[in-house]
């Protein structure tokens, strides 16, 4: 044994790669990232990877700190009071600190037939099984596309771009974070691609069958291929492992992302629930929240009392194909403001964003703590004084 603290960090996306890079700040710390499979995956382009227009993967060796040790395998449980982890290969490993960052991935859509016969894409493996059955269908073949958040809009635009005959259907509202004129711009970019955009109440799906979809107006439309985005879930490890989780399973922590049932564990991404108060579950919000986890861990082997969060948002990028996009400018809050930019601009900017968040990975594990973050929104340092009921609200939101 070295003498070094061992940290280990769980889930190598977003928030755990940008956790693992920071905690690299000291020569003391032996970190090691623990993820199922041994390349990155960059799930805001899994859509493309669905069209083939991109791979959706990076080497880690491009994105990790020379001093990570990667080690390929899956944690089952996570054994606090040892501070031990078991490994889906048998092995046992011990930790002095412990990087929640397991991420999301595809809901349990508990809808009769879905889990049977329609396609999620929240995962690598997921994307990879739909592509075939996409390149082995007709052209003319109806393909539906379940729910109209970020996901569903970019996968309905990218197959209609190809010749697609794509059906979108919402379930509600189109793109229900947008701003009206924003969503407007998405409207008209999907028409103009040819997308049927079917919304409101009646447009929930309540069946899938191999061939079709119903409808709660009572509507039955036929479907060859049906790809369900609606909804995102979390790994239930933290769970199973005792740990105290809100409803979805997200791991409790307080506002240092430090779990309330143990100070060696923080959380980070898409499987933190601040205060009972998650953000968002985007690339956004995991590579600042990684970061500042990391610093969490490093202040309490540095015997210092660590920091709150500070996260903030600027806007919600959706690209319409190749050639279209939306780049909708939000508060810090993350409410949409009124301001947007659409077109080939907002395909740009989109693009220029995806590129650059491998590229701050990477510079983070050139220049650990290099890296900053968006001041904390006023928003919720109220709510963090508000009375439950606000902040259910607002967690069901997030949700």
């Amino acid at each position: 044994m070295s003498g070094n603290t061992e940290v280990i960090v769980i889930g190598g996306g977003y928030a755990g790669v940008m956790a693992a890079n920071r905690l690299t700040q000291r020569a003391d710390v032996t970190v090691t990232l623990i993820n199922p499979r041994p390349t990155f995956v960059d799930r805001i382009r899994l859509h493309q990877l669905v069209a083939g227009t991109h791979e959706a993967v990076a080497e880690y060796g491009k994105l990790l700190a020379d001093s990570v040790r990667l080690v390929v395998d899956t944690v089952t449980l996570i054994d606090a009071a040892g501070r031990a982890l078991t490994l889906a290969s048998g092995d046992t490993v011990g930790y002095d600190h412990l990087v929640y960052a397991v991420g999301s991935g595809s809901a349990d859509p508990r809808v009769p037939g879905a889990a049977e016969f329609a396609y999620p894409i929240a995962g690598l493996e997921e994307a990879r099984r739909l592509r075939p059955v996409l390149d082995a269908a007709p052209a003319s073949a109806p393909v539906t596309v379940v729910g109209a958040g970020p996901t569903g809009i970019e996968t309905a635009a990218e197959l209609a771009e190809q010749g697609r005959t794509v059906t979108l259907l919402c379930g509600g509202l189109l793109g229900p974070s947008l701003h009206p004129r924003g969503r407007r711009s998405v409207a008209g970019r999907l028409a103009a691609l040819g997308v049927s955009v079917l919304d409101g109440p009646d447009t929930k799906v309540t069946e899938v069958t191999r061939d079709a979809v119903r409808l709660a107006g009572g509507c039955e439309l036929p479907s060859t291929v049906t790809i369900w985005t609606a909804g995102f879930g979390v790994p239930d490890l933290a769970a199973r492992s005792g740990l105290r989780t809100d409803a979805l399973g997200r791991l409790l922590t307080d506002e240092t992302l430090t779990s309330v049932d143990d100070e060696h564990i923080v959380a980070a991404g898409d499987s933190a629930a601040p205060s009972g108060l998650p953000f968002r579950m985007s690339c956004q919000a995991a590579v600042q929240l990684g970061p500042q986890a990391a610093e969490t861990v490093l202040s309490r082997i540095a015997g210092e009392r660590p920091a709150s969060i500070d996260v903030g948002f600027v806007g919600t990028c959706i690209s319409l194909g190749r050639g279209a996009g939306v780049f909708q400018l939000m508060g810090r809050d993350d409410t949409a403001k009124r301001y947007y930019v659409g077109g080939r601009a907002g395909a740009k900017i989109k693009e220029l964003i995806c590129r650059s968040i491998p590229w701050q990975l990477s510079y983070e594990a050139r220049k650990p703590g290099a890296r900053t973050w968006w001041s904390k929104d006023a928003r919720r340092r109220q709510l963090l004084q508000a009375g439950p009921d606000q902040q259910r609200t607002t967690a069901e939101r997030a949700a």
